[in-house]
This record gives C-alpha cells, sequence and structure tokens, in this order.
C-alpha cells in the first residue's frame, strides 16, 4: 500500500509541478549556470547506493588551495530561499518514482557518515529513505544528530500509513512556517562529526 501510494502521489505531483519545475530549472541555470541539478550518491535502503536527485542551490567556488569554500559563502541567495521553502527537493520525486526513495522516510545522509553510525543508528536504513520525515517534522535541522537518529529509528519500529500521512501534514505546516530549516551557526546543519567514536 504504501509503495502504491508513492507512486500515485509521485507521478500525480510530477505532473501538477511541472511548470513549478521549469521555473526553478530556468531560474538556477540563469542564476547559477549548469548543472541546474545537484546528483549525489546516498546510501538507500539496506545501505544501497543511488544518485539523489536535487536543484542546485551552491555554487562551486573554491579557494586559494583548490579547495571548496564553506557551505555558507557557497549558497545563493536563490539557494536559500530553495531550501528555506524546500523547493530544492522536488526532482526527488524522480527518486521515489525510482523506487529508490519514499515519500515518508528517514533523509537519505551523506556517505562519509555510514562508518560512524552505531549498530542502532544504522536501523534507519531498514526502510526507504524519503523525502519527508519523522525527524524533519520533530525539528529539522534543529535538533542534534543524536535526536535526529533517534526520531528515525523510532520511525523504523512504529511506521504504518496513518503515521506516513500524519508526517506529510506535518512537513507541509513546517515548510509553510519555514521551522527548524538550520542548526544554530550554520546555513544547514554542522557535519556529523567522522571522528567520533560510535555508540556500541
Amino acid at each position: 500500500m504504501k509503495r502504491v501510494f508513492d507512486i500515485v502521489v509521485a507521478f500525480l505531483l510530477l505532473i501538477l509541478l511541472s511548470p513549478v519545475l521549469v521555473v526553478i530549472g530556468l531560474l538556477v541555470w540563469t542564476c547559477l549556470g549548469r548543472p541546474v541539478f545537484f546528483v549525489q550518491l546516498r546510501p538507500g535502503l539496506h545501505g544501497r547506493l543511488f544518485p539523489m536527485i536535487k536543484f542546485r542551490t551552491m555554487v562551486d567556488s573554491r579557494d586559494a588551495d583548490g579547495n571548496l569554500e564553506p557551505d555558507a559563502q557557497r549558497l545563493t541567495r536563490l539557494g536559500g530561499f530553495l531550501r528555506r521553502s524546500s523547493l530544492d527537493e522536488l526532482p526527488e520525486l524522480w527518486n521515489v518514482l525510482r523506487g529508490e526513495m519514499s515519500l515518508v522516510g528517514p533523509r537519505p545522509l551523506l556517505m562519509d557518515y555510514l562508518p560512524c553510525y552505531s549498530a542502532q543508528q544504522s536501523r534507519r536504513h531498514e526502510v526507504r529513505p524519503g523525502i519527508a520525515g519523522w525527524a524533519q517534522v520533530n525539528g529539522r535541522n534543529a535538533v542534534t544528530w543524536e535526536e535526529r537518529f533517534a526520531l528515525d529509528v523510532w520511525y523504523v519500529d512504529n511506521r504504518s500509513f496513518r503515521l506516513d500521512l500524519r508526517i506529510l501534514w506535518m512537513a507541509l505546516g513546517a515548510v509553510f512556517h519555514r521551522e527548524g530549516i538550520s542548526a544554530p551557526g550554520h546555513p544547514t546543519m554542522p557535519r556529523f562529526d567522522a571522528k567520533r567514536d560510535p555508540a556500541p
């Protein structure tokens, strides 16, 4: 039932929002140049990698040594708006259609974090990652990493179609009120410390 719901809703949204997708794509192309989309490998169900698609929000500016500058410096004004409104995530509907993501589930994070998860935190990969998640509607980027992972695992243990509908409704409210977009002092969320010793 969840998969059928994902396919139907993602397909309808892609059709209904196609004019919005085109306009955003043109704006990104005009203001940031190409590529319009940001594609990055992320771990999905059971840790299998897939190419997650988003609208590009940053420029590729680098320092004198050729290293990428911090996110706060590379995030453009247009990119900031797209992130605050979550419009940058609309292309992930294609990932949902392909079966790599779900409308609801733990957000897919960076591959760099995989060795840092505890066994309990890794359970977030027991379900498909989602566009909206229990952690996102309970603080989004304003909660700590430990709280975020605990919320993800709670969803894995308590998932249901009814809960998914509740999360989607709450996600609409969070986007409308632009809640929890960033952690204090960061454009979004600080990196999960890859040097920490994962809990048992």
